[in-house]
């Protein structure tokens, strides 16, 4: 029988502490052993009293506490634990942990611990969207936390935007997906190209596309999940990617292209980058400078980044992306047959809700033989999970 998983689940003071309580239950009917952190801010909503009854474990507060005599309970905690989750996580929580800043017993385990940590914020949409708390959840990103976003709606100020808490159910499924994940890719090392590329008119300008890198980093933060090695050859994407992954940072096809090639021996290759088709012919140095009301800017194609790869590692399992501005397959079809791969996933960036720098996609994957098999839509990371375990079920259909 599998150990009882262990979390910390930090509260802090938004009016939405109230909800912590059903939080930790569910966790607990998923088989979780919960141990709850307070702020002091949130004891104006909440008491330690009422987690105690509800867990069984001590609830602390006070950095000093120690429910173990001799034993600090905020290095205990933080290594014994299997992950940490803030819900709900205000702007002065949030901002403190990502400056380094650890005045309270929760700051401090968070500052501590070496497992997952997991933030679900909660706040007036203003605190929300204050460049500060958007710096602060930018630099926990890309430091490896996972934020579980609010939702849109009123707040309990009266004022309506993006700040509500999520849903419980959401928080409690998005923390297991990552934790309970099977490890489906133990053993493989998984190449993915991720975000768009530059390729330079002059030392100021280029052309470029609007992807964000989204769905290449949803990609390798699953496979992690699943056990795969990861590599990505990234082009100047704004989505971090997770840390565990190695990453090569390029700026153009070409960049990408040779990146790729120097990758040994990778078991999968997925391009999930928005490779430009076209460069400019002729890279002026320096700028240049207006001189008429008209200018032709001469283009040349890129290599074809994804068929040069399949043709360099052979023995490796291909997967295309395709971002269509239709539902219409017919050109994703063509695609996947020119660039030799054994499948692409399409999405139809025409529709805004699962287009460009969307959390959220709905994807197609058409296979060589003519399969077609629909994710439905969900968020990127659970888009990406379930793409990769239809690639794990068809290398297997292949043995």
């Amino acid at each position: 029988m599998a150990a009882t998983k262990t979390l910390v689940l930090g509260v802090s003071g938004s009016i939405a502490a109230y909800r912590a309580a059903d939080i930790a239950r569910e966790f607990m009917r998923a088989g979780y052993s919960v141990r709850v952190c307070l702020t002091d801010s949130a004891q104006k909503f909440v008491l330690p009293a009422l987690f105690e009854g509800l867990t069984g474990n001590p609830c602390l507060v006070d950095t000093f506490e120690e429910p173990i005599t001799g034993r600090m309970a905020h290095i205990d905690w933080a290594r014994q634990c299997d992950a940490v989750v803030i819900a709900p996580a205000t702007a002065n929580t949030i901002n403190k942990i990502a400056a380094g800043v650890g005045d309270d017993m929760l700051t401090t385990i968070a500052l501590a611990t070496d497992r997952p940590l997991f933030i679900a914020p909660a706040m007036n949409p203003n605190m929300y969207s204050h460049e500060a708390t958007q710096a602060a959840i930018q630099a926990l990103t890309e430091r490896g936390v996972e934020f579980i976003q609010p939702v849109e709606g009123d707040v309990a100020c009266g004022e309506n935007g993006q700040g509500k808490l999520a849903s419980i159910a959401e928080i409690v499924t998005f923390v297991r997906d990552h934790l309970d994940t099977p490890a489906l890719l133990a053993g493989k090392h998984i190449l993915i190209t991720s975000g768009p590329t530059q390729e330079p008119i002059d030392d100021v300008r280029y052309l470029t596309n609007r992807s964000s890198g989204k769905m290449g980093s949803a990609l390798a933060a699953a496979a992690l999940q699943m056990g795969a090695t990861v590599t990505v050859v990234a082009g100047p994407q704004k989505a971090p990617l997770p840390k565990g992954a190695h990453v090569i940072r390029v700026q153009t096809a070409e960049e990408m292209l040779a990146a790729t090639k120097s990758v040994a021996n990778p078991d999968w290759v997925i391009g999930a980058a928005a490779v430009a088709d076209y460069r400019p012919a002729n890279r002026i140095k320096g700028k240049m400078r207006r001189e008429s009301n008209e200018i032709a800017l001469e283009l040349v194609a890129n290599p074809d980044v994804l068929a040069e790869i399949v043709k360099h590692h052979p023995n490796a399992l291909a997967l295309a992306f395709a971002a269509e501005p239709d539902d219409n397959l017919e050109k994703a079809t063509e695609k996947m047959k020119r660039k030799g791969v054994i499948g692409i996933a399409v999405n139809d960036v025409s529709n805004t809700a699962i287009g460009f720098d969307s959390d959220q996609n709905e994807l197609t994957l058409l296979l060589q033989d003519g399969t077609r098999k629909q994710s439905g839509r969900q968020s990127k990371t659970a888009c990406a999970k379930w793409l990769l375990t239809q690639l794990v079920e068809l290398e297997k259909s292949r043995v």
